[in-house]
């Protein structure tokens, strides 16, 4: 398991490229796995930010919350292209993030990527996780229905 941050420094093109596709949109965008208390999936839209150190998520209160606070396993999916079929999916661990100045300052990085549309900040209610990554598989496609696409598989170690 690595954080975001390692990743990029030893996949600088696959990080890019992941970010690029879960940025597609000009904002983090992505459905997120949990595993529920049953076993079985629960999958959601989120948003996640992406910061020089780290793939982090402000959760609000919610199933999603507690399964990531009790297990922390998650799976992360870039949203669908418009003109293509790539996508970006990335496995791992979610931790708590505790540390108030890293809170306030992704907090800010929050607020200020959606200023178009005048986002309040994450309530503190919200748990802030930090998504450290065990794999990754990005796909390419020349387009919608490509015969032949590419798939780039990443393992952590």
């Amino acid at each position: 398991m690595v954080s975001w941050l390692a990743f990029k420094q030893q996949e600088p093109e696959l990080a890019a490229q992941g970010k690029s596709l879960l940025y597609q949109h000009g904002v983090g965008l992505a459905f997120l796995a949990t595993i529920r208390p049953d076993g079985r999936p629960r999958v959601h839209p989120m948003c996640p930010l992406i910061s020089d150190d780290g793939l982090f998520a402000f959760i609000v209160p919610s199933p999603k919350q507690r399964d990531l606070k009790r297990i922390g396993a998650f799976a992360l999916h870039s949203f669908p292209c418009p003109t293509n079929e790539d996508a970006f999916y990335v496995t791992g661990k979610a931790g708590l993030v505790s540390d108030a100045d890293r809170r306030e300052a992704l907090a800010r990085q929050f607020v200020a990527e959606r200023e178009a549309i005048g986002v309040a900040a994450p309530s503190g209610d919200d748990a802030l996780f930090q998504l450290d990554i065990e794999s990754c598989l990005l796909t390419q496609t020349t387009g919608h229905g490509d015969p032949a696409p590419d798939h780039r598989i990443w393992h952590a170690g």
